[in-house]
């Protein structure tokens, strides 16, 4: 038997609590893992509280982050005691995932744990972390440098905006955070931002070409602040799109792409492929230092998990959430 939350569905029924489990739980995989952290991200808030289309089968555990040691492996991928990591592949939606004490897993979705991070800070930079780094990597590729000019970060109280800054920051670049919550803006300068702005002045319908300002921008918002940020992008910038958090609609114009040159890079992290996830750890593992850890992240234990994820969806969660699974 071991811990976990599960969610489950019967009718109009929705559940999500800590029970205790057996393997009869586990999905079909080829490797066995004993966690040892997971996260609560915005996806996972989402499929706890049911406020959200996120779960896809039931019953089932929630938990798009896990980082633990292998129990076993049926393929030559990995072995017994090899410490792994995982992102996404519709893991907490389609397959049991990481909060929980034990996941069993398909080789081909893990990666390593990068020498020089912990599983604890692994989980501390979680999807979020991992997110922004693919971010900063597609500015890097098409050429935004520190040289460039400003950079704005939308959603920059959360898990990917606040890494979004740190590691801009890090890198030497200049960064705008925008968020709802002003008064933490002592919070964001703390990671690095040069100045904070205020949502409002993103969020609402604007022109579809504005005053130039940003070289680069790394938004997890969408809708109308995704819009406005592109309209606001200097000729030849690059707008780094990974998130909905205002909505999935993108009521804007072609005039930035045309008239501008601006490009809107999609940052996927779900189905990533190996390569691309493990350049970007190995990223996080040289960038991240113990300073970032302490000041992005809290944990919490199995048993706060389903108060924590409605405190998400309130905004009253500032950063990350490290869950350690078996406290």
């Amino acid at each position: 038997m071991f811990k976990g939350v599960l969610i489950e569905k019967e009718q109009d029924n929705y559940t999500a609590a800590v029970k205790e489990l057996d393997d009869s739980v586990l999905m079909d995989g080829d490797t066995v893992i004993n966690v040892d952290y997971s996260t609560i991200n915005y996806k996972d808030a989402l499929a706890i509280t049911g406020k959200g289309p996120v779960v896809r089968k039931f019953p089932m555990v929630p938990g798009i982050d896990l980082v633990g040691t292998v129990e076993s492996c049926s393929s030559d991928t990995f072995k017994a005691g090899d410490k792994v990591l995982l992102n996404g592949f519709g893991v907490g939606e389609a397959h049991c995932g990481g909060l929980a004490q034990k996941a069993q897993l398909n080789s081909e979705w893990l990666i390593p744990l990068p020498e020089g991070i912990s599983g604890q800070q692994a989980m501390a930079v979680g999807t979020a972390g991992y997110t922004a780094m693919l971010c900063v990597i597609a500015l890097e590729k098409h050429g935004v440098t520190p040289d460039s000019g400003e950079i704005l970060v939308t959603g920059a109280n959360g898990g990917v905006g606040s890494y979004a800054i740190a590691l801009l920051a890090k890198l030497g670049y200049t960064v705008v955070a925008s968020t709802g919550r002003v008064a933490e803006a002592d919070y964001l300068k703390s990671l690095g931002a040069s100045d904070v702005i205020d949502r409002e002045e993103l969020s609402n319908p604007g022109r579809p070409l504005a005053k130039e300002r940003w070289a680069g921008v790394v938004d997890s918002v969408g809708s109308h602040t995704l819009v406005n940020a592109c309209a606001s992008t200097k000729y030849g910038g690059v707008v780094a799109a990974c998130g909905l958090a205002q909505g999935m609609d993108l009521p804007g114009t072609v005039a930035p792409f045309i008239l501008r040159g601006v490009t809107l890079a999609g940052i996927d992290s779900v189905m990533r492929p190996a390569v691309d996830r493990v350049e970007a750890w190995s990223r996080l593992a040289e960038l991240v230092d113990n300073d970032t850890f302490a000041s992005v992240a809290k944990e919490i234990s199995l048993s706060e998990v389903v108060s924590t994820a409605e405190a998400l969806l309130a905004g009253q969660v500032q950063g990350r959430v490290i869950v350690d699974v078996n406290a």
